[in-house]
């Protein structure tokens, strides 16, 4: 009576192992598709850490903040934008005071040369408007002419986190309409030859297709994060640009966009962040409190109201710049990049 159960049990085992062996077949006859030349559009199959980990290495946190001084007139002063000049500035306005403006994003180190670090990121993320207005509206609403304020820029900076020498870098040179921007600065060979340079190679936005899988770097809420996303809209607007699911938080822009062609370790940069979808709106808040008080939520309030403006983020819709825009700023660029000491050229491929 053992004998059937015998043979059956090494039946089971013979039946298991052609099983086994179709399904490795199966997956081996699938291979050749990830060396089809084109980026993958699903989850690598191989341990990527070691590059990830290392293309980290290669970004930095950005923080932008410009000081103004602010002069602020009367409702009754009725001063139009032709009437000022330094005269009627110092003389009618009622109030001077200092205001500040800060951002964050992220950067990537492209370039490093006998000490000159440069770093790639968006042009919104650094700029700051040299001059802010604002008007008197109508008890409706309605705006008017009349101003209520303006504000000249005295001085910006921008660090990148973590740099040698104090953090500090200068815009090299930006393109508002491209978003786009180099950042950098002269340090110590000595200090500079400790941050490694991001050298994977620069890809073809124009390859990607719908469903392609791309890794996102970036700082979001100014920690350093990696996530994953699926490409959408692959070169809306003929120039490579496209759009990613990414869930992508303030902090993020300028971050890098990594597809991968033909497998680990094929890493190429497609892109980098540039905006997520988002929309205003008014909200009514109290008067401030001094100090550090808060005010009690069991006590009605009857207070003066004011209005602020809030931003909110439509997670999901992740505008990307492509690598083909950024090589085109630096190509058409090349000659004043040169002379301000980066050469780019290696990226004209």
């Amino acid at each position: 009576m053992k004998c059937p159960v015998k043979l059956a049990i090494f039946f089971g085992v013979i039946i298991l192992g052609i099983n086994l062996s179709c399904s490795s077949a199966s997956y081996n006859a699938k291979l050749p598709a990830l060396h089809d030349g084109k980026y993958d559009s699903e989850f690598p199959s191989q341990n990527g850490s070691a590059d990830l980990d290392k293309i980290s290495h290669t970004i930095y946190r950005l923080n932008c903040v410009s000081f103004y001084k602010a002069y602020i007139f009367s409702a009754d002063s009725k001063i139009k934008l032709k009437d000022l000049n330094d005269s009627v500035i110092n003389t009618r306005s009622i109030k001077k005071t200092y205001i500040d403006r800060s951002t964050s994003g992220t950067a990537t180190l492209i370039y490093s040369s006998n000490g000159t670090l440069g770093l790639l990121t968006c042009a919104h993320v650094i700029d700051f408007p040299d001059t802010i207005i604002s008007y008197y509206g109508e008890i409706s609403g309605t705006p008017t002419d009349d101003i209520q304020s303006i504000a000249f820029k005295s001085k910006q900076f921008i660090y990148a986190t973590g740099f040698p020498e104090g953090s500090e870098v200068k815009e090299i040179l930006a393109d508002k309409s491209a978003d786009i921007a180099i950042l950098g600065n002269h340090f110590s060979p000595d200090n500079a030859i400790h941050f490694p340079v991001f050298d994977y190679p620069f890809g073809k936005a124009k390859d990607l297709e719908w469903g392609d899988f791309v890794y996102v770097f970036g700082y979001p809420l100014n920690y350093k994060m990696i996530s994953n996303a699926i490409v959408s809209s692959p070169d809306y607007d003929r120039g490579g640009s496209f759009f990613i699911d990414a869930v992508v938080n303030r902090g993020y822009s300028g971050g890098l966009v990594l597809a991968i062609r033909d497998g680990i370790p094929h890493f190429e940069l497609v892109g980098i962040i540039e905006w997520v979808a988002e929309d205003t709106e008014n909200i009514l808040q109290p008067a401030p409190l001094e100090g550090a008080l808060k005010y009690n939520p069991l006590v009605p309030y009857s207070g003066d109201t004011y209005v602020k403006q809030e931003k909110f983020l439509k997670y999901g819709i992740t505008k990307v710049i492509s690598i083909e825009a950024i090589q085109n700023f630096l190509m058409k660029n090349k000659d004043y990049f040169i002379k301000k000491g980066y050469d780019f050229s290696i990226y004209n491929k």
